[in-house]
């Protein structure tokens, strides 16, 4: 089954903010089918997913900080929202210093995917490009975490982290094979965070590769931290270079803010 694709909203984050719904009609009109979501903006994860409703956006998943006191608010909110994975975006470049700390951050993922089954959830996690750290032992880190990991946590692989950690996207997408559910693209020079991202297409990152690689992804996420100019204009032309239906419509739409009817 071929993977279907999506924006992770935090990159219009700030559009958002401004403009939920308009941000909303306009990531439809791009043509993504479906968001992965950061934040809720302040509304209840019901009333945020009738306004995804109301657009014809599925939930792909859910960014949360699964862990100690606010997993059980994280499960909640992901099976309001329909989100039947919840991803771990983040672990302290620390939790990667020694195989000690790999080891204690791969039994807290563990627990955590553990905890999510008991709601009828999953659990997954994004690599950044400080997984690839060497250990004391020479493994990389990211080669610790993962064999120590319950092959039932999902692994949502960063193309552009990747890239920026000297790795081959595809090849690790094509190592890590059915573990991989999500795929973050992303595009821009790959020299950690110097610099920002651009448009899909317009970068070093060989996304092409990856995502052929990516036959086993269930979504493959539109994610820009920054970005060398307009945002919405980013997310627009990522679309286009996908050739995702109706792109063209979303090509020719007013940004969000443009769009907006608050006074």
């Amino acid at each position: 089954m071929a993977p279907r694709y999506g924006l992770q909203l935090y990159t219009l984050r700030d559009d958002c903010a401004r403009d939920l719904e308009g941000t909303l009609a306009f990531v439809a009109r791009c043509g993504y089918a479906g968001v992965e979501v950061a934040s809720t903006h302040d509304l209840g994860a019901r009333q945020f997913r009738a306004l995804l409703d109301a657009h014809g956006l599925a939930v792909a998943s859910m960014h949360a900080m699964a862990f100690g006191d606010e997993a059980p608010r994280a499960f909640e909110m992901a099976r309001e929202l329909g989100a039947q994975l919840v991803v771990v975006p983040f672990a302290h470049p620390n939790r990667f210093a020694s195989a000690r700390e790999v080891a204690e951050l791969a039994s807290e993922l563990n627990a955590a995917s553990e905890a999510a089954r008991k709601h009828g959830l999953r659990l997954g996690y994004h690599n950044h490009f400080w997984e690839w750290r060497a250990l004391e032992d020479g493994r990389k880190a990211y080669d610790a975490l993962v064999a120590q990991l319950d092959p039932r946590v999902e692994l949502e692989l960063d193309v552009y982290w990747a890239t920026t950690a000297k790795r081959d996207p595809a090849a690790l997408i094509r190592e890590l094979g059915p573990r991989v559910t999500r795929v973050h693209l992303k595009d821009g020079p790959a020299d950690k965070f110097e610099s920002p991202m651009v448009a899909l297409g317009d970068g070093v990152v060989d996304l092409t590769s990856a995502m052929q690689a990516a036959t086993r992804a269930d979504w493959m996420l539109v994610e820009l931290d920054q970005c060398a100019g307009e945002m919405t204009e980013a997310v627009r032309r990522s679309a286009e270079w996908l050739r995702l239906p109706r792109a063209a419509e979303g090509a020719s739409a007013r940004s969000p803010s443009a769009t907006s009817t608050e006074t």
